[in-house]
């Protein structure tokens, strides 16, 4: 898979060196200008490496091929940017959201129950099985060569292109569905939110081409779905163009511009700051969940510092990753204006054709528990700093032919929604 998805690379750069061949006997001054790019080209891809690799003070083998390095806390990639040069890390949120549910009973009593064999608590990522970071490091997921050269370019490594928000209807229709991307998500606006959360369970979707996505995720969102949406995101997804394999990944991402210039995945630019040593971004999850077998699932958490203003993360019930602070963002320096939960996938098949990447479990909401994905116990942040149900959740898909969402609600899990599907199908041809 990443032989394939680093072609567009390769070619450019087989094509620099074939011209060099070719022109070296017809001029050396064109040979000399062609072997300089290729030269700077190169140059600039070690400079971008050694940028997003910290020097290490433990480096940890996963099993499934990734290096993680074990990075001082305060020499993260965000501390490159000038933002953050007299930035003082937050060590703990000076506030944590009341919460409505008590998720350790509610997994217990989920464990129990003959329908739903609930294993949320074993869910680690690959790399612990080889060992931990130490106090003050966070885990840095290694940036590989071959990781840049998958990308179009340099500036475009670890971003997401324009566009990607799911569009309900009641937005401008010539934006929906920009890029081939395709959504099945539950969403509220109308209200002034800060912060959301959600419980998922985690699947391993299968992608058609090497450059599409499958995700699962939350977004955060303040401002218009013009060129200066806000955006905070966080989920799982799998994405062989930007790791390079197939795997079911923790991500986040950020923008304060609608993805124009600012913003990345993870820990590939300036911006979030963590204070956590056991999870790393963009590291692989494990178990992932069984049709009609067990199911995994995994908390998040965004909300809003009502003291600093800093937007934080957590993963699980106890995982405080860390924060995006307040200044990155101009709408979302104050407070949501919509929030949004579910899939998206990317379709880049043409000729009328629908890709056949599948999202969540590749399976169809109407299919229920231990087939079909879910978001359960979906909740906002109000502004007494509470966790609360939602008011007024709507359900937005492009083509519920190839994908769906179904919204419900009971004693156990709240206000939930079964989404996803298989994409290309005799309905969704």
């Amino acid at each position: 898979m990443a032989t394939q998805v680093s072609t567009r690379y390769w070619s450019g750069l087989l094509l620099l060196t074939l011209c060099f061949l070719s022109c070296a006997s017809g001029g050396d001054g064109v040979a000399t200008t062609t072997a300089t790019a290729i030269r700077r080209w190169k140059q600039e891809t070690k400079r971008h490496l050694n940028k997003l690799n910290k020097p290490a003070v433990k480096s940890i083998k996963s099993p499934d091929g990734d290096i993680i390095d074990c990075v001082n806390v305060s020499h993260q990639p965000s501390f490159d940017h000038p933002l953050f040069r007299n930035h003082t890390i937050q060590a703990r949120p000076s506030f944590h959201p009341e919460a409505q549910y008590d998720e350790s009973k509610l997994a217990s009593k989920l464990s129990s129950s003959s329908q739903k064999k609930q294993s949320s608590k074993q869910i680690s990522q690959l790399w612990h099985k080889n060992g931990r970071c130490p106090e003050n490091t966070i885990p840095i997921r290694r940036t590989k060569e071959e990781d840049v050269l998958r990308a179009t370019s340099l500036k475009s490594y670890g971003k997401k292109k324009h566009r990607t928000i799911p569009f309900p209807l009641s937005s401008d229709p010539d934006l929906i569905n920009e890029n081939g991307h395709e959504h099945a998500i539950s969403y509220v606006e109308g209200d002034d939110y800060y912060g959301a959360k959600a419980t998922m369970n985690v699947w391993n979707p299968q992608i058609q081409q090497s450059n599409e996505f499958s995700l699962s995720q939350l977004w955060i969102l303040g401002g218009s779905f013009g060129d200066d949406l806000n955006s905070i995101e966080a989920g799982w997804q799998v994405s062989p163009d930007l790791y390079g394999d197939s795997n079911t990944r923790l991500f986040t991402y950020w923008t304060s511009d609608s993805y124009q210039a600012t913003g990345c995945y993870n820990l590939l630019c300036s911006g979030f700051i963590q204070i956590n040593n056991e999870i790393a971004m963009g590291a692989s999850i494990s178990p992932i969940s069984d049709y009609r077998g067990s199911q995994y699932d995994i908390s998040i958490l965004v909300w809003k510092d009502p003291k600093e203003g800093n937007w934080w993360m957590q993963f699980g019930e106890k995982h405080v990753l860390g924060y995006w602070p307040s200044f990155l963002f101009s709408y979302l320096a104050d407070s949501a204006s919509m929030i949004e939960w579910g899939g998206e996938i990317v379709n880049t098949v043409a000729d009328g054709d629908h890709t056949s990447t599948q999202m969540g479990s590749g399976h169809f909401p109407g299919e229920g528990f231990g087939k079909a994905s879910y978001f359960r116990n979906i909740q906002i942040v109000d502004s007494s700093n509470n966790l609360r149900s939602p008011k007024g959740i709507e359900t937005y898909t492009e083509e519920s032919s190839c994908y769906d969402v179904q919204n419900d609600q009971n004693g156990d899990w709240g206000n939930y929604f079964y989404y996803g599907g298989p994409g290309k199908n005799p309905n969704c041809p």
